[in-house]
């Protein structure tokens, strides 16, 4: 089982009251349910506000954690609000797909009516991973007035090729179809009768006659069209406007999201990268953890209080160097070191070719190593392509040699001199416009006593 070594406070500077239920009424006359910590004097000393805004059901799917967390920040000096949205948890309406311009909308809305609150200072940030990073970066674009800043985890910045569905413009056949059905089973399940009161019913039997199935759209959208742009904030980055922490773990399937989308970026930045799974890095298995509530929290009181944390005034990036490890279904830690950066892309980036082959249009000045030769194998099958790591022990194999092994390969002498790398995870191959199309992948790998060495 995973070890976390996370240590859970429950003393803070300013105690802390929670609204376990309220609701918050859109202009269409929908109901959002929230579940509010803030501190106790909040009233007479109004605070900033940070929204997590996420359809994972507040007072079960997501109610463990949120107890862990969200009380960390509300005696800080923050409001912290968790928010059901439309069509999920003890919500109103129907949630008729991901991402839609409707749940927007409704964060804007939420948004307005925390700012007006007589607790909120009117200063807000949205916080979230996942979906709760998606929408955060998503609303962000939309330019709120009242939004102050954003931490994205774990998300992406392209819905349609770094995201569940296709990867170059392949089906994702291992992951669309469970996460359609992750998300079918999340609508199916009733609101609280507790909370709802009698309408739980009729609100549970709307839900079951009215929710469609995910993948129907995400199947009938195959290519990059306007379904996948939208929501897509790689279509104008120059749109989000206020600060955003972009957070992302090596282990995880959106690492390449940090460090684009940090380079489009044209609002004030920041970003981190550990060796962490699709998880929050105070909990994060394999390890090293960190005290991210604490880091959170310089970033809120910089952006949302105007204090002086001494956050922007550090690299904006910093990144887990991973030491190459054997193959294994589970890891505590994994080993490495952090380095950093002062900006990204970082100027003293260099470019090295791995070929001298004749049908390479540019040649770089340097050569990272000499190719001994090619192996001719087997295409890869589906073992190989279209899998969405989150690093748990069943999806970590302990050997890659039957995937590869059906795959091209090349050989090479060893480097003279040992080198790192850190990045996006990138190739760019071409093929004359009348072959067909083909999704490519690659592996830094190394040879040691017959085992695969993992990067």
């Amino acid at each position: 089982m995973a070890k976390s070594l996370m240590q859970v406070r429950t003393e803070f500077p300013r105690a802390v009251r929670e609204i376990e239920s309220i609701f918050i009424a859109l202009p269409d006359g929908t109901q959002l349910a929230a579940r509010i910590w803030l501190p106790l004097d909040a009233e007479s000393n109004p605070v900033p506000a940070i929204l997590e805004y996420i359809p994972y059901r507040k007072n079960d799917g997501t109610a463990v954690r949120d107890a862990l967390y969200q009380p960390y920040f509300a005696g800080h000096g923050y409001a912290a609000v968790r928010v059901d949205m439309r069509g999920s948890g003890d919500s109103d309406g129907i949630m008729l797909d991901e991402y839609l311009l409707q749940e927007q909308d409704d964060g804007l809305a939420v948004l307005a009516w925390l700012a007006a609150q007589p607790w909120c200072t009117g200063a807000v940030g949205i916080f979230g991973k996942s979906w709760g990073g998606f929408n955060g970066l998503q609303i962000a674009a939309r330019r709120p007035p009242q939004l102050r800043a954003v931490i994205s985890v774990a998300s992406t910045d392209d819905r349609y090729a770094d995201d569940v569905h296709y990867r170059g413009g392949c089906l994702m056949t291992a992951d669309m179809p469970g996460w359609a059905a992750t998300m079918l089973a999340y609508n199916a399940r009733p609101p609280d009768p507790r909370l709802v009161g009698e309408r739980w019913r009729s609100m549970w039997l709307d839900r079951l006659e009215h929710t469609p199935p995910y993948i129907e759209a995400w199947l009938t959208h195959q290519r990059r069209d306007a379904y996948w742009q939208h929501g897509s904030v790689c279509e104008d980055p120059a749109a989000i406007e206020c600060p955003v922490y972009l957070v992302g773990g090596w282990a995880d399937g959106y690492s390449n999201t940090v460090l684009r989308l940090l380079a489009a970026l044209r609002a004030p930045s920041k970003a981190l990268i550990g060796p962490w799974p699709h998880e929050y890095a105070m909990r994060a298995v394999p390890g090293p953890q960190i005290g991210f509530m604490q880091e959170c929290l310089r970033w809120w009181d910089h952006w949302l209080k105007g204090k002086d944390t001494g956050i922007m005034a550090e690299p904006r990036v910093r990144v887990w160097m991973q030491e190459s490890i054997e193959p294994c279904t589970h890891l505590e830690n994994r080993l490495g070191r952090w380095v950093a950066e002062d900006e990204w892309p970082a100027q003293r980036t260099a470019v090295y070719s791995c070929t001298r082959s004749p049908l390479q249009r540019w040649l770089p000045a340097r050569w990272l190593w000499p190719l001994c030769a090619f192996v001719a194998c087997k295409a890869p099958g589906w073992m190989r392509v279209c899998s969405f790591p989150w690093a748990t022990p069943a999806t970590c194999p302990p050997t890659s040699a039957p995937p590869t092994a059906k795959a091209c390969a090349s050989t090479a002498n060893q480097c003279a001199n040992a080198r790192k790398y850190w990045g996006i995870r990138s190739s760019a191959w071409s093929w004359p416009q009348t072959s067909r199309k083909r999704c490519w992948l690659r592996a830094c790998v190394r040879w040691r006593r017959m085992a695969r060495r993992c990067w």
